[in-house]
């Protein structure tokens, strides 16, 4: 099979994080730049990152690149794509992109000059004077940055954060892949105690759950590349075969705990979606008032922080309190993410390490306490 381009766009701050992560999935050429991470492989790679990449968002294919100042360079460098590599007469193409510092900056007319162009090359080489698009979806998305195009094609469709067991959620979840991110920063592996005491809808345990056991996030959802003619269908029963040959096994020491019986109810109907619902221990406990479970351990977590004045002061309050109480816990490495920028002196410590995130578009920090 021929080798391609892929790109991985992830959260601002995770690069450094997805990087790593694809090249202990033996990908080629990995390469990091801002909010996004490319590699180089066949259909083989692709599948392969889409099916274990645990803190990306989805896996492109970069078509083409120009430079384009003008509607007209935009047209004629999307029309000189050769599309017809991947999209057949029946295909639909759906156009997404954005635009920032570029002479191009109307989104809405990007979108329709791509759409014309990609209408008018694969009009020409299928000989159709018009596009049918009643078959399978392959989404183009393009990028123009300083008047640099990128044109790319999506294979995964739904987010990669999407791991097809969180039907239900609280309200303020954790994207699965920040949550992947924060137990790879606590360097979680399995051999720890670990501890989610304001596990919400449980996405923190349950990617630490599935960290321990090796576990393919993708296996438990479909990928838009599934339906391609181009794409063999050995190429995904191979990479779901190879994932599931590298799991793991043992005995693991995790514990979500949760004031809220409703939210830690729909915490274990997600771990049981996710099939990590036996390896979890849940406990309906108020975080600043339970006894520590065990002497040392990973403590990683998510606590509520609030939007409106009231919610503020009460989640300082909340802070204050956990501090406190974690005082003495000198055995716990401690993982907190919060949007609190005075964080450190509600908790009542200075942080021994600082990382700045981006859950969606929230600025978080992740305060690392060894």
């Amino acid at each position: 099979m021929e080798t391609m381009t892929f790109c991985v766009p992830c959260l601002f701050g995770l690069e450094g994080l997805v990087g790593d992560e694809l090249r202990r999935l033996e990908l080629s050429n990995v390469r990091v730049e801002d909010r996004r991470v490319f590699f180089e492989g066949d259909f083989a790679a692709m599948a392969k990152a889409n099916l274990c990449c645990r803190m990306g968002e989805r896996v492109m294919i970069l078509l083409s690149e120009f430079d384009a100042h003008s509607f007209e360079d935009l047209f004629q460098g999307v029309k000189a794509t050769p599309l017809e590599r991947f999209i057949p007469k029946d295909g639909a193409f759906p156009v997404k992109g954005y635009s920032l510092n570029s002479q191009l900056h109307s989104v809405p007319d990007c979108q329709a000059i791509v759409k014309k162009a990609a209408v008018t090359r694969l009009g020409e080489k299928y000989g159709l004077g018009w596009m049918p698009e009643t078959g399978e979806t392959y989404q183009l998305r393009f990028s123009i940055m300083k008047d640099h195009v990128e044109l790319f094609l999506d294979t995964s469709g739904v987010s990669l954060h999407k791991r097809g067991y969180r039907r239900e959620a609280n309200l303020a979840p954790l994207h699965e892949t920040m949550a992947a991110a924060m137990v790879n920063l606590a360097r979680y592996r399995g051999r720890d105690f670990f501890w989610d005491p304001f596990c919400g809808s449980g996405t923190i345990y349950i990617e630490a759950a599935m960290i321990a056991l090796n576990r393919a996030p993708g296996l438990n959802r479909s990928f838009m590349a599934q339906k391609w003619s181009c794409v063999p269908e050995t190429v995904w029963q191979q990479a779901r075969t190879e994932a599931l040959d590298r799991e793991y096994r043992g005995e693991y020491h995790i514990l979500g705990s949760d004031i809220d019986p409703a939210s830690l109810e729909i915490a274990q109907q997600n771990a049981r979606k996710a099939g990590v619902g036996k390896l979890i221990e849940f406990r309906e406990a108020d975080a600043t008032k339970m006894s520590l479970p065990t002497d040392k351990g990973l403590l990683v977590c998510n606590p509520p922080y609030g939007e409106r004045m009231l919610e503020q002061r009460s989640a300082q309050r909340l802070y204050g309190a956990f501090g406190r109480h974690l005082k003495y816990a000198d055995g716990w490495k401690k993982y907190i993410i919060s949007s609190e920028p005075e964080f450190e002196h509600y908790f009542g410590r200075q942080a021994a390490k600082k990382r700045k995130l981006y859950n969606g578009r929230l600025q978080c920090n992740v305060y690392m306490y060894y």
